[in-house]
């Protein structure tokens, strides 16, 4: 009789974005090689295969540490993950680099450890206001990075190409939905905003252009993080 198929293992989940330059940075400012590092992971942290030869594959960005071999990397060159992972950009990276396991955040904001880890495992927050809230205390996220983990940055881009592109006044409101700013502030950055982007599709069509180009087409690509740039400066 045969057998039915056994279901595969899950993946393991993907390793944080790795910054290699300060794992280099650190270990060189502690006056220790490579053998050194990879024996104090060996002894200290339960990793008997990990070389020289493997950290300084880390340190030049051909691979990147596992989450059980940056903790013992951190551990090894006293410091915190945070301090080796670059920017990070989903809930699962924010959590690592601030340490704190799983259950630690789902305590924190109200959650079931299981639905937390189905939020993380598909980077798709559904967490109230209130969690919302307590997530962004915990974890110290900055504004543009709360909209990045909460899955807003898709929604916030298609509404400021609108803005940009069409009446800035329409989408003061339904970008407040999204970002909670004052109105007064809003305001003033969509509006730059606008200027910005018209006044580089006029200089493009003063170059003989047939439209907005790719110097416009560049603006509207990366129109989030100019926004956030004009926040900035308007709050500066």
């Amino acid at each position: 009789m045969r057998r039915p198929p056994q279901p595969s293992p899950p993946s393991p989940p993907p390793p944080p974005p790795f910054d290699a330059p300060a794992a280099r940075r650190l270990r060189t400012a502690l006056g220790m090689g490579p053998e050194h590092v990879a024996y104090g992971m060996r002894v200290s942290y339960g990793l008997p295969y990990v070389t020289p030869d493997l950290v300084i594959a880390w340190e030049r960005g051909i691979t990147s540490p596992t989450n059980p071999e940056l903790v013992g990397l951190a551990g090894v060159l006293w410091c915190s993950p945070g301090d080796l992972i670059g920017r990070p950009r989903t809930l699962r990276e924010h959590r690592l680099s601030r340490g704190f396991a799983p259950e630690d955040v789902a305590n924190a904001v109200g959650l079931e450890l299981l639905a937390y880890l189905s939020m993380e495992e598909h980077d798709q927050w559904r967490g109230t206001d209130r969690q919302s809230s307590a997530l962004a205390d915990l974890l110290d996220l900055t504004l543009p990075d709360f909209v990045i983990v909460t899955g807003r940055e898709p929604k916030l881009a298609a509404l400021l190409r609108n803005a940009v592109t069409t009446r800035w006044q329409a989408y003061v409101r339904p970008v407040a939905k999204i970002v909670p700013l004052g109105r007064r502030l809003l305001e003033d950055s969509l509006q730059k905003l606008h200027r910005q982007y018209q006044g580089q599709t006029v200089s493009t069509l003063g170059w003989g252009g047939g439209g907005t180009g790719d110097t416009g087409q560049d603006f509207l690509d990366r129109v989030v993080d100019h926004f956030w740039t004009t926040v900035q400066d308007n709050t500066g």
